[in-house]
Parts: C-alpha cells; sequence; structure tokens
C-alpha cells in the first residue's frame, strides 16, 4: 500500500526504489492472459521442491504472488508463506488473489527482500523467482537468501535465460532506439546470469555448497502479436516507456506492433534456469 513502511523499517535503497517504480507502473497489465508466464514458471518454481505439507516458505521478490500463492496451496493449512516485495500494487493484487482463494496461511508484506531483518534459519524454503538480478550485489542477496534457510531447507532462485522474449525484445529495442536513441538499452539485468554456470557461479561466489542448475528452453504464445504491448506495459519495458514522451510512445507502440504484425510473431523465447540448493539438516 502506499505509505507501507518498509519490512524492518528500513529505507529503501536506489535500485529497490527503481524497481518499485517500474513493477509498481506495470501491475496494471499483470493479470492480462499475455502476462501468463509469471505465474507459469512461479508454479513451475515451485513444484521443483516438493514442499512438505505445514513447511515455512519465504518467497522474496514476490510480485503478485506467482510463486507465494502456489506454495500457499502446496503447504496447506498447516504451513505459512511469507511473501516481500517493494512494489505495493504487486502486493495488492497478490492479497486479492489469496483472499479470493481463501488461503489464510499466505501473507505479504512491504519491504526491500536484499535485507529484511527477520532471523537465521527461519524458513523450509527462501524462493526468489525474476528477482536476484535486480539487486545491486546479486552474490550478497543470495547470501542473505542462505542465511534464511532453515536445516533442511531449500534455497531456490529462478533466472531467465539468454534471448528473452526474442524475437519481439529485439524490435522493441530498434523502436526505442529510433525514437529515443538515449532510452537505448543494449544490456539488461539478467544477461549476467543466463546460463547454468553462470548460476551456479552466483551461489558459489555467495558461499552456497552444491547448487542443482538446470536450463530448461521455452515459448511464451501470443494468441495475435498485438499482445506483446501488454507484456512490454507488465515488465521490466514499462521503464523505458514511462520515459518516453506520448507521441514518442505511440511512436514506439506503432512501430513495434506494425514489425511484429508483418513478421506474424506470436511466440516468444522463454528459457529459464532453476537453481537449488538444499542446506544441511545438521546445519543451524
Amino acid at each position: 500500500m502506499p505509505g507501507e513502511q518498509p519490512l524492518g523499517e528500513q529505507p529503501l535503497g536506489e535500485h529497490a526504489r527503481r524497481a518499485a517504480r517500474t513493477y509498481g507502473a506495470a501491475a496494471d497489465h499483470y493479470r492480462r492472459p499475455a502476462l501468463g508466464f509469471w505465474d507459469r514458471f512461479g508454479d513451475a518454481t515451485v513444484s521443483r521442491l516438493r514442499l512438505a505439507p505445514g513447511a515455512g516458505v519465504l518467497d522474496l521478490c514476490c510480485g503478485a504472488g506467482a510463486s507465494a500463492i502456489p506454495a500457499a496451496r502446496a503447504v496447506g493449512p498447516g504451513g505459512r508463506v511469507l511473501g516481500i516485495d517493494i512494489a505495493a500494487p504487486q502486493l495488492e493484487l497478490a492479497r486479492a488473489r489469496a483472499a479470493g482463494e481463501g488461503l489464510a496461511n499466505v501473507e505479504f508484506r512491504y519491504g526491500d527482500a536484499t535485507r529484511t531483518g527477520l532471523p537465521d534459519a527461519g524458513f523450509d524454503a527462501v524462493v526468489c523467482v525474476f528477482g536476484v538480478f535486480f539487486a545491486p550485489d546479486m552474490a550478497a542477496f543470495v547470501r542473505e537468501m542462505w542465511r534464511l534457510v532453515g536445516p533442511g531447507g531449500v534455497l531456490a532462485v529462478t533466472t531467465w535465460g539468454p534471448g528473452l522474449f526474442e524475437p519481439a525484445n529485439s524490435e522493441f529495442w530498434r523502436c526505442v532506439g529510433e525514437a529515443e536513441p538515449a532510452l537505448f538499452k543494449a544490456f539488461n539485468p539478467w544477461d549476467e546470469i543466463t546460463t547454468p554456470a553462470a548460476l551456479a557461479g552466483l551461489f558459489s561466489r555467495a558461499g552456497v555448497p552444491h547448487p542443482a542448475v538446470a536450463a530448461v528452453t521455452g515459448e511464451h504464445h501470443l494468441d495475435h502479436p498485438d499482445g506483446f504491448w501488454d507484456v512490454v506495459l507488465g515488465s521490466g519495458y514499462r521503464a523505458t516507456v514511462e520515459a518516453l514522451g506520448p507521441e514518442q510512445r505511440e511512436q514506439v507502440r506503432e512501430r513495434l506492433l506494425a514489425g511484429l504484425r508483418s513478421r506474424a510473431v506470436r511466440s516468444l523465447r522463454t528459457d529459464v534456469v532453476f537453481g537449488t540448493a538444499r542446506r544441511s539438516s545438521a546445519s543451524a
């Protein structure tokens, strides 16, 4: 909610404030059909963990509940799920979804996921789906996640693979470059960890032993090429769109969709990399 104090009453850092602005704005498109990949990969991450009934789960960068909601279903009434995010509109969506499903075992809190102030080893599973790459120090963030995993518990980090949303991604940035060259972005935050080796290396730098890492190829299908504009407005692209003037924004939209229609683009590349690590039952 607007005016909510961050978890632990710590002020948000600049990286967190930027993410809050972007994904807070994107919340108005999150539940549209073209954005179905959020729920699909949140559910896929949770299903890999085989959570036991009664388990405690922490979902960091939880967004609109794409992984927290299936986790709450999996752990049942005797379990508990805590989701943390800095985009208040996303949290409102998550709370509404939980209420709509009658899930009383999940709570959503506003706060910086990189510094929760929560006690050590408090959860059976700590999950972060498409959020780790927004931290200014990814290794420190993974180290913080690992601190929160209890004995015998599991850490799960999911990130994008290479070529996200291609071929539409390249078309989007071409149109942005034509409208406002200063906003052209040749590098995305997740580009640093799009391979199993890179994600395993991140776990290693964070002091997390023996990660299991797997790359999974995927495609996201659109009903019509125009559906990609919903993806633009419901994802990290939103920050770039918001930075354009009204005429530039309309120019980008028209040229982008014209290009996608001419090529009949209805399939987007959505490869992901799943990383997990389990703490020894004897660990404190």
